[in-house]
Order: C-alpha cells, then sequence, then structure tokens
C-alpha cells in the first residue's frame, strides 16, 4: 500500500455536511458517535469508546473521514480503516468501522462516507475493504452490498456480547483497479 499521505476525495452528502479527513480536534466529537454506535447494541462487541490515544493508535492516518456540518463543523459520522496485519503481504488489506450518530441515520451519511472511503483506499493502493456486521444490522449489511461488498462468510457465536453469543457477517469489497 502507497506511505500514508491524507488522500481527500469529495463525495455527495446532504446539503450542509462536508466529508473531510478526520482531525485530531476531531476527537471528542468522533468518541461520541463511537460510543453512541455502541450504546444500540448493534454496531460491535466493543461496549465502551476507547480514548483517542487507543482509537488513533489502531487506525491508518490516511484513511479516517468525518461527516461534518459545514456551518458548525458538528461531527455526523465518521469512517476508519485499520490494518488486518503488519506482515507487508497484507498491506492492501484493511479492515474498516463506519458509524453516524443515531439521530442522523437514513439521512445518506453513511453511504456518503463509505463512497469517500472506498474511492480514497483504492487511490492508497487497497485492493480488499473488509467489515464485519451483526446479522441484525440490516441497515449497515444494506448499504454495504449496495457499494460493491459482498459476504464471504459467518462467523457463529464468535463473542458473548450482553450475555448473547453472537454470529457476525463477514464482508468484503475488492478494488476495480
Amino acid at each position: 500500500m502507497a506511505d500514508e499521505k491524507i488522500i481527500q476525495r469529495p463525495a455527495l452528502a446532504e446539503p450542509g455536511l462536508e466529508i473531510r479527513p478526520m482531525r485530531a480536534a476531531d476527537a471528542d466529537q468522533v468518541l461520541a458517535v463511537y460510543q453512541a454506535g455502541l450504546d444500540t447494541g448493534q454496531a460491535s462487541f466493543e461496549t465502551t469508546a476507547p480514548s483517542w490515544e487507543g482509537f488513533d493508535a489502531g487506525r491508518l492516518s490516511n484513511l479516517r473521514y468525518v461527516a461534518a456540518d459545514t456551518t458548525t463543523g458538528d461531527v455526523a459520522g465518521w469512517i476508519a480503516a485499520s490494518p488486518v496485519s503488519t506482515r507487508a503481504v497484507y498491506a492492501g488489506v484493511i479492515e474498516h468501522s463506519v458509524y453516524v450518530h443515531p439521530g442522523c441515520q437514513a439521512h445518506g451519511i453513511g453511504r456518503a462516507l463509505l463512497t469517500a472511503f472506498i474511492a480514497a483506499a483504492e487511490d492508497a493502493g487497497v485492493w480488499t475493504i473488509q467489515s464485519a456486521i451483526f446479522p441484525e444490522n440490516t441497515a449497515s449489511l444494506s448499504l454495504h452490498e449496495s457499494l460493491g461488498f459482498r459476504v464471504v462468510g459467518t462467523r457463529e457465536r464468535l463473542a458473548c456480547h450482553h450475555g448473547v453469543w453472537r454470529d457476525v457477517i463477514l464482508l468484503e469489497r475488492r478494488s476495480t483497479k
């Protein structure tokens, strides 16, 4: 994969929102959106958002975006990638997470974030984007499938979450470049 230079790609979003690279100044709002998503119980096995230091350390600096209000700067959603391996052969394979504040869902924010992210990932030399989604999160599954992700399998009873053993659907998108 190319070095971690920042690649900014425009994306369509609803009027008044911009998709832009995530900044350290966004930390509190990004983590608040993350926690709001975790609080739904449908986003991750995690139950508490990490510190900014933990978030920052686990994600690639060149593939992080926010959907922000153009007037107030408020963050309505974010998307970021993590490497799947430190081995050079997997340099073009990443896993991503996308979170939209529950109060802002169904407005095309997730689609705008994911569309911009896919373009930036391809520009950065990524050939495979992976994701793991709970089967109950039908909106996220539908969004991913509509943008070229395909289901590659189900990990059954992967982990216990709030006292329930949960399955995870694995999806991937291969670059068209």
